[in-house]
């Protein structure tokens, strides 16, 4: 019977033991910062999709059968990444964008599940893909930020880049605790650029601060020593009147005794000074026998001495500035006499100069005055030998007009042919009816407009010898215009 029990105790021992080690394979516990995903049954988990194929437990405790449920676990942890994203600003500016993401899978079974089936045993490489997606939507905002934006309100720009990754950082089942820009980097140094305008008026109102406070400190320092002064003579003042109070005080304590003593001698004194007048009368009178007489005598011997001596450095000293004063004139003089010479000098070359320009003046003068009776000898010769000629052709012309016309003529036939072919300039054809008789005819009437003036000629030289040899002088065949020559009457062909 006692071994029955032992077995049966044995079994039942075993048989926990062996509970205890199935349900400690079997159980298994979340811890809070992961998750556990429980694979290879169907399962309904609230606010996921049916038909999964999986569980998730969170923060608790469940059983898997081994062998037939797989668990793998999920990370909730905090992750971040360095962000070192290159960027074009809206200005077309490169800039460097430094920050880091701080994230992690969403507590929530549907960030669960999302980001098990994505990262479940990728989950190293979490922080690279959410590198990559906040890089590229941080490219696409700077975009369309100027840098000006960028540095006053980086607020701004965390907010739009966590808007535009939220979309896609939901799908992987994440979110992001946190998201800092720490450093805008230019390479181009248009940001040093920017500042220097505001850095250069903040250190200019700096200096002007600096300078307003050193003011007021050396006014306020100035004023402080002032007043120490002030007071330092004000207790000066006050201490020196006390001494005195005090000096007074002392000498009339000091004087009380001789006063009272000199009050009881004062008595005796009168008395001691008529004695004394007495007795100084009678010395007085043996000084003035013994003593006085003899020093006057002596006194004046010495006073007599010096006088000479003090008339005769006098005289050596007026002496010795009569000697420099005639030193003065003399030196005086001779600038005076080389300043004479030299304004002298200066007299004569100004003369000499005004002489030269004188005479050189004097010399074109004259040459232009040469000139002009060269030129007016000139014309009088000219207009003399003018005048002659004109008489001499008046004398030939009265000697033998006919001869005298006949060459003016002959030298100005071809224009008195020309004057007189002008007649048919305007004549674009000509027909004539009675062929070379016609011709002839022509010819002759031009011929007859040659005599004609020939006649005219002899009649002017009748009536200028009618008018006397002044007008013989004054006229001339030069003056004679050959008469114009009439139209000569021309019939054109109407056909």
């Amino acid at each position: 019977m006692p071994m029955v029990v032992g077995v049966v105790a044995g079994a039942v021992v075993l048989a926990l033991i062996f509970i205890v080690v199935v349900f400690k394979l079997m159980w298994r516990v979340a811890e809070p910062n992961e998750a556990l995903i429980i694979s290879g049954s169907k399962h309904r988990t609230e606010g996921l999709e049916e038909g999964m194929g999986f569980r998730i437990v969170t923060g608790r405790g469940t059983l898997v059968l081994p062998g037939v449920q797989a668990v793998r676990k999920l990370s909730l942890d905090l992750n971040e990444t360095e962000l070192s994203v290159d960027c074009v600003t809206h200005q077309g500016i490169p800039l460097k964008v430094r920050g880091v993401v701080i994230f992690k899978v969403g507590d929530d079974f549907v960030s669960i599940a999302n980001a098990g089936r994505r990262f479940l045993d990728q989950q190293k490489l979490m922080a690279e893909r959410v590198h990559n997606v906040f890089a590229g939507h941080l490219r696409s905002i700077v975009g369309g930020l100027t840098v000006e934006d960028m540095i006053r309100d980086r607020e701004k720009l965390t907010g739009q880049t966590r808007a535009a990754c939220g979309t896609e950082m939901e799908k992987l089942g994440l979110i992001v605790d946190s998201l800092q820009i720490h450093e805008i980097e230019d390479p181009t140094g248009y940001i040093k650029n920017l500042a220097m305008p505001h850095a250069a008026a903040v250190q200019r109102d700096a200096r002007i601060a600096q300078a307003e406070a050193n003011r007021l400190a050396t006014e306020a320092e100035q004023q402080a020593a002032a007043r120490m002064s002030e007071a330092t003579r004000d207790s000066e003042i006050l201490q020196a009147g006390y001494q005195a109070e005090r000096d007074k005080a002392g000498a009339k304590a000091l004087q009380a005794g001789p006063l009272a003593d000199a009050a009881a001698r004062q008595d005796v004194v009168v008395q001691e000074t008529r004695v004394a007048e007495l007795e100084a009368q009678r010395r007085e009178q043996q000084l003035q026998a013994d003593v006085r007489k003899p020093a006057d005598a002596k006194a004046y011997e010495t006073r007599a001495r010096a006088e000479a001596e003090r008339d005769a450095r006098i005289s050596a000293a007026q002496a010795k500035a009569r000697e420099t004063e005639l030193a003065a004139a003399a030196e005086a003089t001779r600038v005076k006499t080389a300043a004479i010479a030299d304004a002298e000098a200066t007299k004569a070359r100004g003369a000499a100069a005004a002489m030269a320009t004188r005479a050189t003046g004097e010399a074109e003068a004259a040459s232009q005055q040469a000139k002009g009776l060269a030129i007016a000898e000139s014309t009088r010769a000219k207009g003399l030998a003018e005048a002659e000629a004109i008489k001499a052709r008046a004398a030939a012309l009265a000697e033998n007009q006919e001869a005298v016309v006949a060459q003016q003529l002959a030298e100005d036939w071809p224009e008195i042919v020309r004057a007189g072919a002008g007649a048919f300039n305007n004549v674009e054809h000509m027909v004539l009816l009675n062929g070379a008789e016609g011709m002839s005819d022509m010819f002759t009437k031009a011929l007859t407009m040659g005599g004609t003036g020939l006649g005219l000629a002899r009649q002017l030289l009748a009536s200028m010898n009618q008018n006397g040899p002044s007008a013989q002088g004054t006229a001339g065949l030069n003056g004679f215009v050959p008469p114009r020559s009439e139209k000569v009457p021309v019939e054109k062909d109407e056909g």
